[in-house]
């Protein structure tokens, strides 16, 4: 049976889009329980029709959980939002000092959030792109149905730790993308030095299985000393050459 491999709907910094076939290699056979606790995008999530019986996706940032979940419950209507929109500056500065304001419905908000996204420069969502961007929202028709597929996706707004203690049992598996070290400042939700001991803490002790994506740093390879460390190159979105990631797994 050929896989449909989809990719994420929305450009995200730190992305797996090009290391998620070598992601997805990885994971073990026959999975029960697949939790996605980074979520971000979601290109490992879309890059299988179905990872497993019982899906979850969850990320801390609330705008992004949003916009998943209108895509889910009230694609139609999102997508009729969205095509209110233009890829123009003005309409960027309006979004930006707008969508944090009272009164807004959830579809309003997520469609303000998906142009946001779409038109700034690198997926920042902080300055504007400047550059010809395709903004249309039919995709998220298919993203849809991948969101529905089998008994559906759970969408979830948890801190990682909460969230890995909730969905942990022996038959778990727990694909995680935090930010990567010192580069926390280009994320929106907050992740601190605590926080990357913290993950280390709670993965060191769970029943189940884990995969964990980090950059190539000596603090992270020394944290992670105990598990199994796997070197990958992908290429560096923003500059010329290679960037160096370690893929951890606790299996």
């Amino acid at each position: 049976v050929e896989v449909i491999i989809m990719k994420s709907f929305i450009p995200w910094i730190g992305g797996k889009s090009l290391l998620a076939k070598k992601i997805t290699a990885l994971f073990p056979e026959n999975l029960e329980r697949y939790i996605e606790v980074f979520g971000g995008g979601g290109s490992v999530l879309f890059s299988k029709d179905r990872h497993a019986p019982f899906e979850v996706y969850n990320d801390a940032n609330g705008q992004l959980v949003n916009l998943f979940r209108c895509i889910r419950y009230h694609r139609g209507e999102l997508q009729r939002e969205i095509y209110g929109y233009i890829n123009a500056r003005e309409i960027f500065e309006d979004i930006k000092a707008l969508i944090n304001m009272r009164g807004f419905t959830d579809i309003q908000r997520a469609a303000m959030f998906y142009i946001q996204v779409k038109i700034s420069y690198g997926a920042d969502s902080r300055t504007y792109g400047c550059n010809k961007k395709n903004i249309s929202p039919e995709y998220l028709t298919d993203i849809e149905s991948r969101l529905k597929n089998g008994s559906g996706v759970v969408i979830e707004h948890k801190d990682f730790e909460n969230l890995i203690k909730v969905y942990d049992r022996p038959n778990s598996f727990f694909y995680c993308d935090p930010p990567y070290h010192k580069t926390e400042k280009y994320y929106d939700a907050e992740f601190k030095a605590e926080d990357h001991e913290r993950l280390k803490s709670v993965l060191g002790n769970i029943k189940g299985r884990f995969i964990l994506s980090y950059n190539d740093d000596e603090y992270i390879r020394d944290l992670y000393k105990e598990f199994n460390i796997i070197s990958v190159e992908r290429p560096n979105n923003l500059s010329k050459g290679r960037y160096k990631e370690l893929i951890i797994k606790n299996y």
